[in-house]
């Protein structure tokens, strides 16, 4: 609606897109990672996805700024392909979120200046099998949607 507040749905948005590699394992329990490196060793078993459009620096200001408000829920859908998973998490004030590089979701409360989100429900190893034949593939693209409210 015209003269709208967007910010008055109390929700701040964000997207980074990714491609595939054929070293995507996706079988780290308890974190998901995204990075703008074009390289992935087999160590790399949480990346999903490298060549992102950005890391945690490159956000968005609201959505940095929802992110570390405490008790803020942030729900992180991976769509590649007809696919599509949803993580839940939350944000906490002592996100730093200025790692240019990366971007990780995690299980645990570790904090670095690479963590997006903590407290998620699933990791790396919890992605569908379909979806991460997907992204071993370098031809392939995905987006990570990032909604904080």
């Amino acid at each position: 609606m015209a003269g709208q507040d967007p910010s008055a749905s109390g929700a701040a948005k964000d997207m980074v897109t990714f491609r595939g590699h054929a070293q995507v394992r996706s079988m780290h329990p308890t974190t998901i990672e995204l990075t703008t490196e074009e390289d992935l060793t087999e160590n790399g078993d949480c990346i999903i996805g490298v060549g992102a459009s950005k890391g945690c620096a490159g956000l968005d200001g609201r959505v940095k700024e929802m992110l570390r408000r405490s008790g803020s829920k942030v729900t992180i859908r991976l769509i590649v392909g007809g696919e599509s998973f949803e993580v839940r998490a939350r944000g906490d004030p002592r996100l730093e979120l200025s790692d240019p590089h990366d971007m990780v979701v995690r299980r645990s409360d570790f904090v670095s200046d690479r963590t997006l989100a903590l407290g998620a429900d699933a990791a790396a190893r919890n992605i569908p099998r379909k979806m991460v034949s997907l992204l071993k593939d370098p031809g392939t693209t995905g987006r990570l949607e990032i909604e904080v409210a």
